[in-house]
């Protein structure tokens, strides 16, 4: 089995190499659909087969994974902050508030094609201008839908977490993969 990732994030690389199973990293040659044009779990599930549609039509003999992820605090869809001033205007606006995560996470096969929406919770404690200020300058999450990594110093920033998978968290839920891939091993 040929298995490849649709995505150029290194984040998503890293979480699937935690797997040690070979894979190769592939770009999807697609076009998200941007925040807004749909409700956000249509829209990740929209943007995970499109980027799995779009890898598995160039490798059809291949098992193909893709993920997408949005991040949604009441109405307002948060986006990667960009820069520094961004970043510590969104974690000052989420301070002492909730995020849902939605993750999706989607398999292609020439015998499958499977897709799911991993949801994840992330409190936020309440943060002062100088904690913010001062995580933004050693962690530099400009390319983080939250503006943090929960994988690093972010965690600091949280009051708890809720849900079933924390690497859905960081982009690609594993123990869903896990499950989905352990079939096509044998």
């Amino acid at each position: 089995m040929q298995l490849i990732l649709a995505s150029t994030s290194p984040y998503r690389r890293d979480l699937l190499q935690r797997l040690q199973i070979p894979f190769e990293q592939v770009a999807p040659d697609f076009e998200e659909i941007e925040a807004g044009s749909l409700p956000p779990t249509e829209l990740v599930l929209h943007n995970t087969l499109g980027k799995a549609e779009a890898v598995f039509a160039r490798y059809p003999h291949s098992t193909v994974i893709a993920s997408d992820q949005m991040a949604v605090c009441g109405d307002l869809i948060l986006g990667k902050p960009g820069d520094t001033e961004s970043a510590c205007a969104q974690l000052a606006m989420l301070s002492g508030k909730t995020v849902q995560f939605l993750t999706g996470l989607a398999l292609i096969s020439p015998n499958q094609k499977r897709n799911v929406i991993v949801p994840f919770a992330v409190h936020f404690r309440a943060l002062s201008k100088a904690e913010i200020e001062a995580y933004v300058e050693k962690e530099n999450p400009i390319d983080c839908a939250g503006s943090f990594k929960s994988e690093g110093l972010g965690i600091s920033l949280l009051e708890r977490l809720e849900g079933d998978d924390p690497t859905a968290l960081i982009g690609l839920p594993l123990i869903r993969l896990s499950q989905w891939l352990k079939p096509l091993a044998r």
